[in-house]
């Protein structure tokens, strides 16, 4: 059952409320009257009067105990300003917006079943350890980490290591071999390469121009 007081038309900006509101969210009643008391700011003391009230109806009108409350919902809504104007220099008027709020509180009272938080939110209980064992055995978890499970782990045996490390070992081998001597059929990079092209080139131009071209009769002069 929520019991709630407000407070309208107070001379105080909304959002300097709504600074001291936000702490007492959520909180039981005996702790939120400790953060008001000791609150440095002016609104604070505003806001305890109304949890005061709030506290009053709760005990007088649905006859509840103080100590079983909590502050579901504090808020703030901003009321009408106050328009003023003052005196400036060369004869000018500056305006002064003189603003008023309504404050809310609602207590409600506590839950044997749940817990409540800051937000009101349900807090998650903690497994225990049946319930753990039940998790583990369907998702087949451990709480060992990565690393110590590849300790845990069999080596692997057989045919199927014994193939592996063959296969590791003959690419080993032939890499080194690549790396050492060039592949047969192709040259090796570098300046004889570019010099044996150059020379291929130079005789396959001198043939073409020694060869008659086709279409073309040549002619034999007999002296």
């Amino acid at each position: 059952m929520e019991i709630r007081a407000t407070a309208r038309y107070v001379r105080v900006s909304s959002r300097k409320v709504r600074l001291v509101t936000d702490l007492i969210k959520g909180r039981d009643l005996t702790e939120a009257r400790q953060i008001l008391e000791y609150s440095p700011r002016a609104a604070a003391r505003i806001v305890l009067k109304v949890l005061s009230s709030a506290t009053a109806n709760a005990e007088n009108n649905n006859k509840l105990s103080p100590e079983s409350l909590f502050v579901t919902r504090a808020y703030v809504d901003e009321g009408p300003t106050l328009k003023r104007f003052r005196p400036r220099a060369l004869g000018r008027a500056t305006p002064i917006n003189k603003r008023t709020s309504h404050i809310t509180v609602v207590l409600d009272e506590k839950m044997p079943e749940r817990e409540v938080t800051r937000r009101g939110l349900r807090r998650r209980k903690p497994l225990s350890e049946t319930e753990k064992e039940k998790v583990q055995a369907e998702t087949g978890e451990t709480g060992e980490p990565e690393k110590e499970r590849k300790a845990h782990a069999k080596p692997r045996t057989g045919k199927v290591a014994a193939g592996k490390t063959a296969k590791k070992a003959a690419g080993k081998a032939a890499g080194k071999k690549e790396k050492g001597k060039p592949a047969k059929g192709k040259p090796a990079k570098g300046k004889p390469a570019k010099a044996a092209s150059g020379k291929a080139a130079t005789a396959a131009k001198k043939a073409k121009k020694e060869s008659p071209k086709p279409g073309k009769k040549v002619e034999r002069r007999e002296d």
